[in-house]
């Protein structure tokens, strides 16, 4: 029996990996391993607990497989292909790709494995947070409480949206209640996620900013806001959408009161030497710091997609070789073609080829054109301890301005709101780069996200989201009121009461 519910949400016996916060908060020491059973007995100890509770933030998959990312839900919208060397050769893509998911096929139980897990890690702090430990400062049991809220909102809101219903937890529970737990309707997740996030606003010690060169990564006000702001335009709750997410993005243009701004130059986003820049809200770290090998791969820190969707064998400058991964459509690249974000969000090896300034090995559903954004760059090719492909750091950004600036926009259009302040946050995106001002519509607010956000992992679900899926990945083997959510893992179906999502 190999439930993993069980062994990753809900029993009460914790891993915690003990961490430093010297140079980057989001750097670990994996030599140091308790048990929560004997843990939580003093301030460090409890630190330590809640920076375990944001490890899986940075999971890439069960065995570093890369599967677990937003790559999967590129290869599963119009921008781009599963790929890899042959069909077989990156199945959790390629399922994606032509929606050939079923529960014993595809990225979920990635998905599913790395939520449950810091759901069930952000219990355990809970629960543990207002028992009697000495030294423990008031002050710090009111900030790792509401981080762990905003990330136990972090981690239902992934799996709310993934999976639909899913079951509910907010305390552990013991291992042999398990078989019986049921999930529950996804208004109700989304109640709980919004609980947790307007309780962890509501606490002083939650500061508005960190400091990225000590504390990069840590959920702030600014975070909790633009994730609630988000939650409610999941839910069409247009008028709180905007009303939350105007918190965030202050005067469009400018810089928030939580230090957001854009940056003037939209290439430098992505570079891996621009870590948690203004225009960041929330950001995975990656990091070289556990030299990450094979052998230990479900302990990898760097970022593995990066690997994932670089060119195959590849010869030349920029890049180091990759495995493929996400070619990008044809379509999409003639979609973007003349924006002025083309050459940040495109890598164009067809043209580079064709000149002999570089060569690589067409894989599977190869067009010539790959992901830029997150491309492994040989200037930042990892060259200590570890394979390279693990230990790359490069963080991914998740939330930004850009796209908080355009949800806001979006949900006072579709609310009949402020209709400038729209206009405003849309054309304050196209003003950053070169762009004329266009009227703030839904059909421009959606083709200026598709361009700006292109490639990050945030076509899919806009897709879903706004109900327009099924059209524009007609063809693509997409099916209406199936393919909307993922399946739920097969092995979380053996011998418990979890009821498989339609369809499947």
């Amino acid at each position: 029996m190999n439930n993993q519910l069980k062994k990753w949400a809900v029993i009460p016996v914790l891993a915690m990996i003990a961490w430093s916060c010297q140079d980057d908060f989001l750097e670990t020491d994996p030599k140091a391993i308790q048990i929560e059973s004997n843990y939580f007995k003093s301030p460090q100890e409890v630190f330590n607990g809640v920076v375990a509770a944001y490890d899986p933030l940075a999971w890439e998959g069960a065995r570093g497989s890369g599967y677990c990312t937003f790559a999967s839900f590129v290869a599963a919208s119009d921008e781009a292909y599963g790929g890899g060397g042959s069909l077989s050769d990156v199945p959790h893509l390629n399922t994606m790709d032509d929606f050939s998911i079923d529960a014993a096929n595809g990225p979920q139980q990635d998905f599913w494995e790395r939520n449950f897990t810091g759901v069930s890690r952000t219990n355990t702090v809970l629960s543990k947070m207002n028992e009697a430990i000495e030294g423990f400062e008031e002050k710090d049991r009111q900030r790792y409480s509401a981080e762990a809220k905003v990330l136990r909102a972090y981690y239902y809101f992934d799996l709310v949206r993934i999976f639909g219903n899913v079951p509910l937890f907010t305390e552990p529970i013991e291992s042999d209640e398990i078989y019986d737990v049921e999930q529950v309707p996804a208004v109700q997740i989304y109640a709980q996620i919004e609980n947790d996030l307007l309780d962890a606003i509501a606490i002083p010690e939650l500061p508005d900013e960190v400091s990225k060169e000590t504390e990069g990564g840590r959920m702030t006000k600014g975070v909790a806001h633009a994730l609630l702001g988000k939650v409610y335009l999941y839910q069409k709750k247009w008028a709180e959408a905007a009303e939350q997410l105007a918190i965030v993005n202050g005067e469009p243009g400018g810089t928030s009161r939580f230090g957001y701004a854009l940056l003037p130059e939209f290439g430098t986003i992505f570079r891996p030497d621009n870590k948690f820049s203004t225009e960041s809200i929330l950001e995975r770290g990656h990091t070289s710091t556990a030299a990450s090998g094979w052998g230990n791969s479900s302990l990898v820190e760097g970022f593995v997609t990066s690997k994932m969707v670089g060119p195959r064998s590849y010869k030349g400058p920029y890049y180091y070789s990759g495995w493929a991964g996400c070619p990008l459509t044809t379509e999409f690249v003639d979609a973007i073609k003349g924006d002025p974000r083309y050459t940040d969000t495109v890598a164009n090896l067809d043209s580079l080829k064709a000149i002999g300034e570089s060569d690589y090995l067409p894989g599977y559903e190869d067009t010539g054109y790959f992901i830029q954004k997150y491309a492994p760059l040989q200037e930042f090719e990892h060259k200590g301890a570890g394979p390279p492909p693990l230990n790359y750091t490069q963080n991914y950004v998740e939330i930004r301005l850009a796209d908080t600036y355009l949800m806001e926009a979006e949900a006072l259009v579709e609310s009949g709101g402020d209709a400038a302040r729209a206009g405003d946050l849309l054309n304050a995106v196209r003003t950053r780069v070169g762009l004329g001002p266009v009227t703030a519509t839904l059909e421009n607010i959606y083709r200026e996200r598709r361009l700006e956000l292109a490639t990050e992992g945030h076509r899919w679900f806009d897709l879903v989201r706004t109900g327009r899926a099924a059209t524009v990945l007609a063809g693509t083997g997409f099916v209406a009121d199936k393919n909307e959510v993922l399946p739920i893992p097969l092995q979380e179906l053996n011998n418990t009461r979890l009821v498989q999502n339609p369809g499947y």
